[in-house]
């Protein structure tokens, strides 16, 4: 982790259970990042915390030590059933809830507390009888833990703190329902503490943050200025037809080891995995379709090296937690500009630097202004040289996969050949002509 991306608090200056603080040490951890700064002083004095902080910043240790520090510290009022939790920490995705479950299995590694994960897609037996069998802190996905709940696995009236991750995410994904049956189901927000994270803390957000919470305190760490600081950004025009061999060609020019490639839809993922694997390149599909098993084994193969490219849509792009990722592509720009600061997070983790390296063809160029306007500056323009465009041979699925897009968007234009608005880019704003053959290509 670099220094500079840490405060000048210690973890020991905060006078923690020494169980924790063992867990801390062996974690390697000395001094906190800036969400752990301004969040723990008070989260360690029992108050409501809601804090702003993207993926990477530290944010998953600053409320488990709080959590852990609650448990080892206060115990409850009443005798609670072997059944019933002490803590509730929720996630939106199955991902996100293994990462913060193989966090706390290290920081809380000499507390003596049982800890569990739950989540959809796999385990359901197995999981359960962990779950009967008694833990103190329960981290999963809403509809799991939801599920469990009705069937009197588990009962929540002896929770000392919860947990929101990601909370802006629980939105985008429909889960605000379950989220809020949950909370309901809890103690009252004064006989309990609870903290909430989100990339943003929206109208939404904080409305929930208020409804379910006990006079939180607001705590904001930029996302975008983690982004500016830390991240070397360059977008590059190429047609259409260029977007593949210059993805071949920047792949071989950067020797791609542990590179993530964003896309806009799970076709296109398949698509760039075929392809990639055709010309060498030990890539994987990473989508919302592919089983939970499947899932994790990628995840596990790509962060000891040997998958060399991860592809992925936007659910792969929030709460994955892999360290050392070099270089983040954006294949297709995402359309909403917060998930461009989110696709880039997965570079330039915890301080350390990286490169984000995206694609303005004409199909979501229309996305940069926005996304300029939301991290504050311009993205450097590179020219897309012709050493840069692989030579490409498609393998036959490929070509099958364009055929039948091509096929789908002449029927939808009523026109032959499938090509929309004469093969022309559209952009905003004066943007250059992506189809233009220009040696430099420069933006006007």
């Amino acid at each position: 982790m670099s220094d500079q991306h840490l405060s000048s608090l210690t973890f020991s200056a905060l006078h923690l259970h020494p169980a924790l603080m063992q867990g801390i040490i062996d974690a390697g951890f000395t001094y906190c990042t800036p969400i752990q700064a301004q969040t723990l002083p008070m989260a360690l004095q029992g108050r409501d915390v809601a804090g702003q902080a993207q993926t990477g910043t530290g944010k998953t240790a600053a409320f488990l030590v709080a959590l852990f520090q609650s448990l080892l510290t206060k115990f409850p009022s009443s005798p609670r059933s072997p059944t019933s939790i002490r803590a509730l920490v929720v996630a939106p995705t199955r991902e996100l809830a293994v990462q913060i479950h193989k966090d706390a299995v290290q920081l809380g590694s000499h507390t003596g507390l049982k800890l569990a994960v739950v989540f959809g897609g796999t385990d359901y037996d197995k999981q359960r009888r962990t779950l009967a069998e008694g833990v103190d802190v329960l981290i999963g996905t809403p509809g799991r833990i939801i599920d469990y709940y009705k069937q009197h696995v588990f009962d929540m009236r002896h929770v000392q703190v919860v947990v929101l991750d990601e909370a802006d995410r629980m939105f985008d994904l429909g889960f605000i329902a379950d989220v809020r049956f949950i909370l309901r189901r809890l103690p009252r927000p004064e006989q309990r503490q609870s903290m909430l994270f989100s990339a943003t803390l929206s109208h939404r957000v904080l409305e929930l943050a208020y409804e379910h919470m006990n006079n939180p305190e607001l705590v904001r760490i930029e996302p975008d200025k983690v982004t500016i600081d830390r991240v070397r950004q360059v977008i590059y025009f190429p047609a259409m037809e260029e977007k593949i061999p210059l993805l071949i060609g920047l792949l071989r020019e950067t020797e791609a080891h542990r590179t993530m490639v964003f896309v806009n839809t799970r076709r296109m993922a398949e698509r760039l995995e075929m392809v990639l694997r055709a010309h060498g390149f030990k890539a994987q599909a990473l989508s919302g379709d592919v089983p939970q098993k499947k899932r994790l084994q990628f995840l596990r193969q790509f962060h000891d090296g040997e998958l060399a490219v991860l592809i992925g849509t936007d659910v792969a792009s929030r709460g994955l937690h892999i360290p050392d990722v070099s270089h983040v592509i954006n294949y297709d720009l995402p359309q909403d500009a917060p998930d461009y600061v989110h696709r880039i997070g997965r570079t330039a983790r915890a301080g350390a630097e990286g490169d984000a390296i995206s694609f303005g063809c004409e199909e979501y160029a229309i996305s940069l202004p926005d996304i300029e306007s939301f991290i504050g500056h311009k993205i450097p323009v590179a020219a897309v040289q012709p050493e840069l465009l692989a030579p490409v041979a498609l393998p036959p699925d490929a070509h099958l996969a364009r055929g039948a897009r091509a096929s789908a968007d002449a029927k939808h234009h009523g026109r032959p050949g499938g090509r929309r608005g004469g093969g022309r880019a559209q952009v905003r704003g004066g943007r250059r002509d992506a189809r233009s053959r220009s040696g430099q290509r420069q933006r006007h």
